[in-house]
């Protein structure tokens, strides 16, 4: 209930601005919220990933989620760098730290946000890390995923 109430306020400050001439302050409410997902594993992180993900947002003008799967509340360097860079470019992000499957942390994370337009991860190979427990039951929801997933790999020299 309180998402609608959020989306007619908007509405109505929309028209507000519009009849005031003030087209493009009036455009910027009706924009929908978007936002890409960055899953990735400390000490498994990659520049080029947070890069990818980074651009990706610069490029569609979305903001970015960063779910971190961690054991612990320290915050990997790189991923520190990949903070001071997003603020610089003024991207809004947010992060949200789990433990656990990364691979069942993004299913979990991109259905209860519908903002979400694509989630981005590293390497394939580390999405089964800690996944072993879910068994079929995670298959099965991997290929229900909400939205669609980029894998950022290494590339073969």
């Amino acid at each position: 209930m309180g998402n609608l109430k959020k989306k007619v306020e908007d509405l109505l400050s929309a028209v507000s601005f519009a009849e005031e001439g003030e087209f493009e302050t009036a455009k910027e409410f009706m924009r929908e919220e978007r936002r890409v997902l960055l899953a990735v594993r400390s000490g498994q992180l990659d520049r080029k990933t947070i890069r990818y993900a980074l651009n990706t947002c610069k490029r569609i003008g979305a903001g970015l989620d960063i779910l971190y799967i961690t054991p612990s509340e320290v915050t990997d360097p790189v991923l520190e760098e990949g903070f001071s860079e997003l603020e610089r470019e003024g991207i809004n992000y947010r992060i949200v730290r789990k433990n656990g499957c990364l691979k069942q942390e993004i299913i979990d994370y991109t259905t209860s946000k519908n903002e979400i337009l694509f989630a981005v991860t590293e390497s394939s190979e580390n999405l089964d890390v800690d996944c072993k427990e879910h068994g079929k039951r995670l298959s099965e929801a991997w290929r229900n995923l909400k939205c669609p997933l980029v894998v950022v790999t290494e590339g073969v020299s």
